[in-house]
């Protein structure tokens, strides 16, 4: 059985981890670079070492990388436009297509925040294509952030938005039918 998951499963490395691929890369100390080589840099100006592991990546840049999605998981410090050193292991990455729904949102009601995830192994959780996630957390953000959407809804703003954005990320139906629902 094991050998038939990794048959179906594509292996990456260095000279295939740069097309169409997803990856949450673990931000790691900078120094990185100190002791070791930078094996590619590329015009965007992010460098990457290669290991037998997987790969470093020192970059100012994440999110959307050409024409894969990297996320860097790192501490509160982290802002955009300053470099970061993160690292994944070659397993880490996945492909990202259009023909297979492999992305769940999560919601941090508590700090306000929303985060799209590959499903790696779990097979618990609501999955949506990458357009659709992204879609969707755009209209989350902005649930959120305002409260103008919600003057037409005679309940309680808190209540009503947790109960709207938790069937958003839980089903396929689009806003407006859910927010009928509440009306």
């Amino acid at each position: 059985m094991r050998f038939l998951l990794l048959s179906i499963l594509k292996l990456y490395n260095k000279y295939n981890f740069f097309k169409h691929t997803y990856c949450e890369f673990t931000e790691v100390n900078p120094n990185f670079f100190k002791e070791n080589p930078i094996h590619f840099k590329s015009k965007a100006d992010s460098s990457y070492s290669y290991t037998e592991e997987g790969v470093y990546r020192y970059s100012n840049h994440w999110g959307r990388v050409a024409n894969c999605r990297w996320k860097l998981i790192a501490d509160n410090a982290y802002k955009t436009q300053v470099h970061h050193l993160g690292f994944a292991k070659w397993t880490d990455f996945y492909a990202l297509n259009e023909t297979e729904k492999q992305f769940y949102i999560s919601v941090d009601f508590k700090m306000n925040k929303v985060g799209f995830y590959h499903k790696k192994e779990r097979d618990d959780v609501f999955l949506f294509y990458l357009k659709e996630a992204h879609k969707r957390i755009i209209q989350i953000r902005t649930l959120l952030k305002e409260e103008k959407w919600a003057n037409y809804f005679d309940q309680n703003i808190d209540e009503l938005r947790k109960n709207i954005i938790s069937k958003l990320i839980s089903s396929n139906k689009t806003l407006q039918e859910i927010k009928a629902e509440f009306s």
